[in-house]
Formats: structure tokens, C-alpha cells, sequence
């Protein structure tokens, strides 16, 4: 309408602005809602992922700000979150190349916690880690494992295996 000398165009224009104003402001709401539902979990889940608290807490502080930033782009805020969230720790874990520490100092522990569980997590790939602590800590499906991190059901099914495995065989017996 670029022609349009209709007298309603600045009405028309200004429609269009509030209801892009009202789409973000419901975008927000949605965001909050799986904030306030999904945060602490989050954090939880990727702290055993990573190891580590402060990239657990700026894995989970990002993914939500770049779900904000997005908007309406994001069909799936909750499962987008999940899956940016593991995806900014892996980076995270990447760029300090993994020659730190994974076992956590243990202040941000809480007395439940199983560092020798957290230690040989630290010994899984990427992929392993990230499926065995969603399906065992956050009660996640397979299904629901493959939409958070983005991999297809039959590698997630993989990587559960091959995590058991290996845990197994660092832990023996003594964790089921």
C-alpha cells in the first residue's frame, strides 16, 4: 500500500504498532511463565552438565535472553531454551578447553550432591553428558531429549547407551 492516500493510513499504522507491541508484550509473559517454571530446573541440570556454577548460571541467564531477543521467532520457548542452554555450557566447556577442573569446589553443592557422580559425568562426551543428565535428573523422554538438544531419537538413544556404559564402568556397582 505503498500508493495508499487512504485518510485511516496513520490509523492503520498505528494498529500495526500496537499489535506488535501487544505480540511482544505476550512474548514476554510466555518467557516469564517458563522462567519461573523452568529455570532453577535448568540450572540444575546444566550445573551437572558443565560442573560448573557460574556456567551454569551464564548458560541459563543467556539462553533467556536470547529467547527474549527472538521473540516470536521461537515456537517452542521451553524446548528452545533447554536446548540453547546446553548448547552455550558446551561452548562454555569448549572454550576452556576442559583443562580445568570438572569436579566442582563444592560450595554451590548441595549435600545430596554425589561428587564422585558430578566427577565421572566430567568423563562423558558432550552428547552423553547432556542426555544422561536430562533423562536422569529433569525425568526427560527420549523424545523430549531429542527436542531440547536438537539430535535426532536415535542418537540420544546412543548416547544414553553409551553413557550407561561408561558410567558403569567408572563407577562399578556402586550407583546402580
Amino acid at each position: 500500500m505503498a500508493g495508499d492516500l487512504s485518510p485511516f493510513r496513520p490509523i492503520r499504522s498505528l494498529f500495526g504498532q500496537m499489535e506488535s507491541v501487544a505480540s511482544t508484550a505476550s512474548v514476554a509473559d510466555t518467557i516469564e511463565a517458563v522462567y519461573r517454571q523452568e529455570a532453577d530446573k535448568l540450572w540444575r541440570a546444566l550445573f551437572a552438565f558443565a560442573a560448573d556454577a557460574e556456567i551454569a548460571s551464564d548458560a541459563v541467564a543467556e539462553s533467556f535472553a536470547q529467547a527474549i531477543r527472538r521473540g516470536t521467532a521461537i515456537r517452542d520457548p521451553r524446548a528452545w531454551v533447554w536446548k540453547s542452554g546446553f548448547r552455550i555450557a558446551a561452548g562454555e566447556l569448549k572454550r576452556r578447553s576442559r583443562s580445568v577442573d570438572l569436579v566442582p569446589d563444592g560450595s554451590y553443592l548441595d549435600p545430596e550432591v554425589d561428587t564422585e557422580l558430578l566427577a565421572a559425568l566430567a568423563h562423558l562426551s558432550d552428547g552423553q553428558r547432556a542426555a544422561v543428565v536430562l533423562h536422569y535428573y529433569a525425568d526427560a523422554s527420549v523424545r523430549d531429549i531429542s527436542r531440547r538438544t536438537g539430535t535426532s531419537q536415535l542418537s540420544v538413544r546412543a548416547n544414553l547407551s553409551r553413557g550407561r556404559k561408561r558410567l558403569k564402568q567408572l563407577l562399578g556397582d556402586r550407583h546402580g
